[in-house]
């Protein structure tokens, strides 16, 4: 019997310098697996650390395997899976570009509405609207765009943190 395939948030805190994130992708292409959402950023300029929050899916074996291998590359400090530590808090940035006129363009603005989605730019023709959330609730505007003229989305890729008073 095969096992599921599962969605994992992998955090991992290495050293700020060229080439970390190469390595980090490198682990990844190197064996096959798949990243659906990357995002990097210096978490603390005096320690010269950064924080990659990582989205792929695997068998619970692969995800092992992938945390392993990720805490053996020498330019990391922490790795954490925030799958399967206590639920942490994932959030998302998209800018979604609808074009349209007349009662598409109305139902558009409803829409957004109701996800809270703002627009931060708007023609004649068509709006760019930005969206906050989990990739879940981004992805439900996005379907429901479609059909009222997508143009375009940006998204930011997933950035995470822990529940409570614990640092990573």
């Amino acid at each position: 019997m095969q096992k599921p395939v599962e969605r994992h948030t992998i955090a991992v805190l290495v050293d700020n310098e060229a080439g970390v994130l190469a390595r980090v992708v490198g682990l990844f292409s190197g064996r096959g697996y798949n990243i659906e959402s990357l995002t990097v950023a210096e978490v603390d300029h005096a320690a010269h650390t950064s924080r990659v929050t990582i989205v792929t899916s695997g068998t619970p074996e692969v995800i092992e395997q992938i945390e392993a291998q990720l805490r053996r590359l020498v330019p990391v400090h922490r790795v954490v899976n925030w799958t399967l530590e206590k639920p942490g808090i994932e959030r998302e940035l998209a800018l979604v570009k609808v074009a349209g006129t007349g009662e598409k363009r109305v139902e558009a603005l409803r829409i957004a509405d109701t996800f809270r989605a703002r627009p931060i730019d708007t023609t004649h023709t068509s709006f760019v609207f930005e969206i906050t959330g989990s990739p879940a609730k981004i992805d439900n505007f996005v379907d429901l765009m479609r059909p009222l003229g997508l143009a375009d989305v940006s998204r930011t890729g997933v950035a995470a943190i822990s529940r409570g008073p614990e640092a990573m």
